[in-house]
């Protein structure tokens, strides 16, 4: 059975730091591209950063230079380090799983999803 399980979300000050993990089973991580999104209620899920098997990574303007996507092919996980985090980035986490082709940013994009991990950032 197919599965991508986060963790590590939680309620964290502003300016503080959480990683978030998410586990796969059932398949490899390692072919495939791997994204994480966000969502908060009424709104769209966004896409909040890729992180490709070659070590690359993209991340959208709001978090750039905060938060870290990585991955471990070796444990099937990858990772988000969130640093210097804001009350805007108080959302459900969730992370994907895709082939390579079509647009990283894109929900379409992605085959596989977890069920999502609850950020929480007070002021």
């Amino acid at each position: 059975q197919v599965q991508l399980v986060e963790s590590g979300g939680g309620s964290v000050q502003a300016g503080g730091s959480l990683r978030l993990s998410c586990a796969a089973s059932g398949f490899q991580l390692s072919p495939h591209r791997m994204s994480w999104f966000r969502q908060t209620p009424g709104k769209e899920r966004e896409w909040v950063a890729v992180g490709y098997r070659d070590g690359s990574a993209l991340y959208a303007e709001s978090v750039k230079g905060r938060f870290t996507i990585s991955r471990d092919n070796a444990k099937n996980s990858v990772y988000l380090q969130m640093n210097s985090v804001k009350p805007e980035d108080t959302a459900m986490y969730y992370c994907a799983a895709g082939p390579m082709g079509g647009n990283y940013y894109e929900r379409s994009a992605y085959l596989y999803w977890g069920q999502g991990t609850q950020v929480t950032v007070s002021s």
